[in-house]
């Protein structure tokens, strides 16, 4: 079935339009330098980054959130992490001339991410985001993805139904939560995409490249 022409594009940040994964993969790495451990292959790490501290410190510990080392581990992983928040990460090959023309066809943008606000914030304007329609992360609801209620919040923002939005995610949890707010949902499978298949998330569009983003709203 082709998809409803969108009025807005809504992309989650980590792993759709950045590549934060080498920043995040350094502040898990030097918790492990303190502890005089080898550092976690990048490889382990790149495809958990979307999950945030959670993903990332089970990758490099073996430790879950319910465990009792684990809150002290995020609250150091955090703190190295926003100390270092921009110097590897960067966007994706074609991300800044896609928004270019997202714009230019009249088309609004925004960013949905479950990312919290303290990081979010400084990030998105260094690394040439600043000006997203909309900006709604982990902390600005009261709940997370896969939970609609942040992208309903963000078609809010932008004044639009969320009918009329696209949500463009590299994890299943943004799949989920772009198909509860009632929105048609882009798996967007050059990102980090956990250990499972994009093509099994029932995404209504896969694609692997951000680029035919634009073919897929011309078609």
């Amino acid at each position: 079935m082709p998809l409803k022409k969108p009025r807005a594009i809504l992309f989650d940040l980590d792993g759709t339009l950045a590549d934060t994964a080498p920043d995040l993969a350094e502040a898990v790495n030097a918790l492990r330098a303190d502890r005089g451990l080898e550092p976690t292959p990048y490889e382990l790490l790149r495809p958990v980054a979307s999950a945030g501290a959670r993903g990332l410190i089970g990758a490099a510990f073996g430790i879950k959130p319910d465990d009792d080392a684990y809150e002290e581990l995020r609250v150091s992983f955090l703190n190295r992490y926003e100390a270092n928040l921009v110097v590897k990460s960067k966007l994706f090959d074609g991300i800044p001339d896609l928004l270019k023309q997202l714009e230019a066809q009249g088309l609004a943008w925004g960013i949905v991410t479950n990312k919290a606000s303290r990081f979010t914030d400084p990030l998105v304007p260094q690394i040439g985001l600043g000006h997203a329609g909309c900006i709604v992360s982990g902390d600005t609801t009261p709940h997370t993805k896969p939970h609609p209620a942040p992208l309903l919040e963000a078609a809010s923002r932008l004044q639009l139904p969320a009918e009329d939005c696209w949500y463009v995610g590299d994890d299943l949890r943004d799949i989920q939560a772009g198909r509860a707010a009632g929105m048609q949902t882009v798996a967007a499978a050059w990102g980090y995409c956990g250990h499972a298949e994009p093509a099994s998330w029932e995404a209504d569009a896969l694609l692997h490249d951000p680029l035919h983003l634009l073919d897929l709203i011309r078609s």
